[in-house]
């Protein structure tokens, strides 16, 4: 393993890049290649990355496409799903049920995924009455997730006087997570872009007030413009 990160978190962490949401791009420069892409979102070293990309090809989980990129096979596809609506039902037993705050659930059920097997997910599932989303605002449903991304936009790209509903938070860095739910920007919440520099802070109305949030921030504010 990679710096302590499990084949199923480097799943997720692939299959939430091979489904952009909106018109999603991963910066600006020279294309970056899936392990510096997955690198940065684990934390990791783009060699360790570039280690578990390779075993993974090996596993029959991720196969070399046209300009030798790294894309999930059919097997690994199934397998990243399953691991994705995993954690969203733990996030949503810890949260429901164990009294833990939408950003530590994030975190305990990156720790908890292993220790429940199929049949307990499915039990979950059935006693939190089938919910549709996590407490972040993903589907549970993988296959609803990715028809729903082409209906939002990260709040970054959107245009001064835009309108537009949270409907998720980007989960990978926990400090923003948390930050998100300090100011209480959560899924359900309405704002207004008030103005959107090509670099910088947007600002944006929001419960009657102004505020800043930065460009990182913005861009991991995943919207329905209005």
């Amino acid at each position: 393993m990679a710096q302590g990160h499990s084949v199923d978190e480097y799943l997720e962490t692939i299959y939430f890049l091979a489904f952009p949401i909106g018109e999603y791009t991963p910066g600006t420069g020279s294309p970056a290649t899936l392990a510096s892409r997955v690198a940065e979102m684990l934390g990791v070293s783009r060699a360790s990355a570039g280690e578990m990309l390779k075993r993974l090809e090996v596993e029959g989980l991720v196969e070399r496409g046209e300009h030798k990129e790294a894309l999930l096979t059919p097997t690994g596809r199934k397998r990243a799903e399953k691991v994705v609506r995993k954690h969203r039902i733990i996030e949503r037993l810890l949260t429901d049920f164990m009294g833990y705050t939408p950003g530590e659930a994030h975190v305990q059920a990156d720790e908890l995924g292993d220790t429940f097997t199929d049949d307990m997910i499915e039990r979950i599932d059935v006693r939190l009455g089938h919910p549709d989303r996590c407490p972040h605002g993903w589907p549970v449903d993988p296959d609803f997730e990715q028809s729903e991304n082409r209906e939002l936009a990260p709040l970054s790209d959107l245009a001064p006087g835009a309108r537009a509903t949270i409907v998720r938070l980007a989960e990978h860095d926990g400090e923003l997570l948390h930050w998100f739910y300090d100011e209480g920007l959560v899924p359900g919440r309405e704002l207004e872009v008030r103005a959107a520099p090509a670099a910088g802070p947007v600002r944006v109305k929001l419960n009657g007030g102004e505020r800043a949030i930065g460009e990182k921030a913005a861009a991991g504010l995943f919207v329905r413009p209005a």
